[in-house]
């Protein structure tokens, strides 16, 4: 029978089958020296020859038959050697390249088996042609179902990643907090593609110490592992240490750059292995170790290391590049979380800076005072406090809140606070202090308003209450611009709330404050504080009113009990959600033994009157040793009301800390210190009064002016020339 096409290729493939141990193993060299990526991972190797010898088993047959390329069936394999090219970011082109090499092989070897089966040329032809095109249309089908399987592992891979990095962006950095964010790293991590998971940051970008010697410190700040049992690290937790010159930590600290690292054979020696991948790899158990800087911003922050010892497959190129994204995430947040920390810590140094260490010595009222920041992820604010000693023993008490938080907010309650101290040394009643305030902060807003870098902050704006305490007519004249209302306990233990005009709050302008002068006999208690003491989440401010009655009208041993008192009963454990700030007096009073006071007549010869009252009082209180500077004092001011005021006119001295000289008249006309020049006969008596006094002043009233002076009890060395007088 003469031979055909078909029996040739038959014949041919029949021969090739009975070598197709030799086939394959000719097929394997060749993919081997011309695919080398196919053989870099044993998993992938494997599979490789596995699909050869499937491929192989179910092709010839088929081709041995003259079926159809179409009706060969496909070998029945998993595509797993696909899934692995795609899961390990090789491309599908690898596959495809290794399947023409095959069909390459195994046409070259069918066309030597035709050539020697027959000498017709034309059959052979035929026959070669006929078998090029079966071979081509199974490797055909054969690569389109590998190209399928690559692109769905591919697919399937790229949205575990993608949900990987975005559940990265839900659960990393919840908090502006770098320990909590660095542990959400090291939880998630664990939670995806790491078995154990460390992290550590420079501790000078914590802001702590800087670099020793020059060898990098950093402090363990989170670590995390899935097996309770698996490889414990030798750190613990926020322990400072340094890495080994030269290991890859070191290394990625420096450079910036991460890296991969497999233990292709278990290490023996567990001292060789922490030599050479740090103290916390245990190389026994741990076959493969990412290591990935946490970089931010083009600064370096700290390293990450994963490790994997009970998942089987070792750490490849994907897997390193879905650490990096989420720790280029996690690094973003941890460099915000320290970039906020810091400017927390200056707000909040700034503004402690700015408030009262110590209030000062007065005899008016016992003072305590509480400041308690808001939360950290709010910012500082701007509430303040203060306590001024005024003149005649008077003292004033001050409590505002600035709006906002922040550097700003700390820096404006700073002015502020230097603005009120300023007009309260000029004795101003507390109607017109917050009015030349409410200037300043319109001041203010608009000098922010000019600045581009400030504009966006919005205006300025705040809210204060003055108070003046006498403690000579147990009176206190209060006035506010806005703020909550003060709080009185009386002696008795009554709690009211005294009932202020609201004045606007500052910054608005144009709107008129009204002052309200209440009586507070000694040991009434006054309370001043700032909105986020009464305002919370969880009740209205009426609570918080009803709250704060209940806290003051407990009894406590001290005024510092009553603050933890009145703090306990109105705010959480947590850091409150506004700043608070809390001021209580008690009130004091000075009786008629620390109190002279005469009515002066307005003709020059009461001044030698005045001048012996004076003494005999001096003599009462035994300071005889004050009697020249005192008398010295009396006569220049009671001399100038005569000159220049305007009956009627009043002389009182106070002896308190220091012994005050006041002389009041019914002129409001203020008088000016000035030096005279030689041949003057007057203008000297100002400045008498100047060097003799510690301080003296004017202090305006609804009607009229008040001249005063204090003296230290103790009497000055006094010397001609200190007076402006010729010897």
């Amino acid at each position: 029978m003469e031979p055909t096409v078909d029996s040739v290729v038959s014949s041919a493939v029949h021969a090739l089958s009975l070598g197709a141990e030799r086939l394959i193993h000719d097929v394997e060299r060749c993919l081997q020296r011309e695919v080398p990526e196919l053989w870099e991972d044993p998993d992938v190797a494997r599979l490789t020859r596995e699909n050869i010898v499937k491929y192989f088993a179910a092709a010839l047959p088929g081709l041995e038959q003259g079926n159809d390329p179409s009706e060969i069936p496909l070998p029945a394999i998993d595509g797993e050697g696909a899934r692995r090219l795609a899961q390990r970011g090789k491309s599908v082109s690898s596959t495809l390249r290794g399947l023409r090499l095959a069909q390459s092989c195994v046409v070259d070897r069918l066309l030597e088996e035709i050539a020697r089966l027959t000498d017709d040329t034309e059959l052979a032809g035929a026959a070669m042609r006929k078998l090029v095109a079966l071979v081509a249309a199974y490797v055909d089908r054969f690569s389109e179902q590998e190209v399928i399987m690559f692109h769905e592992e591919r697919d399937r891979h790229l949205r575990q990643r993608m949900s990987v990095v975005n559940e990265a962006g839900m659960r990393v950095g919840t908090t502006l907090d770098i320990v909590r964010t660095s542990q959400e790293l090291a939880d998630l991590a664990t939670g995806y593609f790491a078995d154990a998971v460390t992290v550590d940051m420079l501790d000078s970008a914590l802001g702590n110490c800087p670099q020793r010697g020059g060898v990098p410190v950093v402090r363990r700040v989170a670590q995390q592992s899935v097996m309770e049992n698996g490889p414990e690290p030798s750190i613990p937790p926020q322990q400072l240490h340094s890495f080994p010159d030269g290991s890859p930590l070191a290394l990625a600290l420096d450079s910036g750059r991460p890296s991969r690292h497999i233990h292709a054979s278990l290490l023996e020696d567990r001292q060789a292995a922490r030599s050479a991948h740090g103290p916390d790899t245990d190389a026994q158990r741990i076959h493969s170790t990412l290591v990935v800087p946490l970089r931010a911003r083009g600064s370096t922050l700290g390293v990450a290391q994963f490790f994997r010892h009970r998942t089987p497959d070792l750490y490849d190129e994907q897997d390193l590049l879905l650490a990096q994204e989420i720790a280029a995430r996690a690094a973003v947040a941890i460099d915000n979380a320290r970039r906020y920390t810091q400017a927390h810590s200056t707000a909040l140094t700034l503004q402690r800076s700015l408030l009262p260490r110590v209030t000062p010595s007065q005899s008016a009222v016992e003072v305590a005072c509480r400041y308690l920041p808001a939360a950290a992820q709010l910012g500082v604010g701007g509430d303040w406090y203060d306590v001024i000693p005024l003149s005649g023993a008077r003292v004033a008490l001050v409590v505002g809140d600035v709006v906002g938080h922040g550097v700003h907010a700390a820096a404006t309650m700073g002015r502020l606070r230097t603005a009120v101290r300023t007009l309260a040394d000029i004795d101003l009643p507390p109607d017109e202090l917050l009015t030349h305030l409410d200037d300043v902060v319109l001041r203010l807003s608009a000098e922010a308003m000019a600045e581009p870098d400030v504009a966006s902050t919005g205006d300025i704006g705040a809210t204060c209450l003055y108070a003046v305490f006498d403690p000579i007519a147990s009176c206190c004249t209060l006035a506010r611009a806005g703020h909550v209302l003060p709080a009185v306990v009386s002696p008795d233990g009554i709690v009211t709330l005294l009932d202020l005009p609201a004045g606007p709050p500052l910054g608005l302008g144009g709107m008129p404050f009204e002052a309200v002068e209440v009586d507070l006999p000694e040991g009434s208690l006054l309370a001043l504080y700032t909105d986020g003491l009464i305002e919370s989440a969880d009740h209205d401010i009426e609570a918080g009113l009803t709250r704060l009655r209940h806290a003051l009208a407990q009894r406590t041993p001290s005024l510092e009990a009553a603050c933890d008192t009145v703090l306990e009963a109105l705010l959480s454990a947590d850091r409150p959600r506004d700043d608070v700030a809390l001021l209580l007096a008690r009130t004091q009073t000075l009786g008629e033994r620390q109190v002279a006071t005469w009515s002066v007549d307005a003709d020059p010869a009461a001044v030698a009157l005045t001048r012996a009252d004076v003494s005999k009082q001096l003599s009462v209180w035994g300071l005889e040793d004050l009697d020249f500077t005192a008398e010295l004092i009396v006569s220049e001011l009671v001399t100038n009301a005569i000159r220049y005021g305007r009956p009627p006119i009043r002389l009182r001295l106070i002896h308190d800390r220091t012994l005050t000289c006041e002389v009041s008249d019914a002129s409001s006309t203020s008088p000016h210190l000035r030096r005279a020049r030689i041949f003057d006969e007057g203008g000297r008596g100002l400045l008498l009064v100047a060097q003799l006094a510690e301080h003296w002043g004017t202090r305006h009233a609804r009607q009229g002016k008040t001249v005063w002076a204090e003296c230290a009890l103790s009497p000055p060395d006094i010397f001609p020339s200190t007076l402006g007088l010729d010897v």
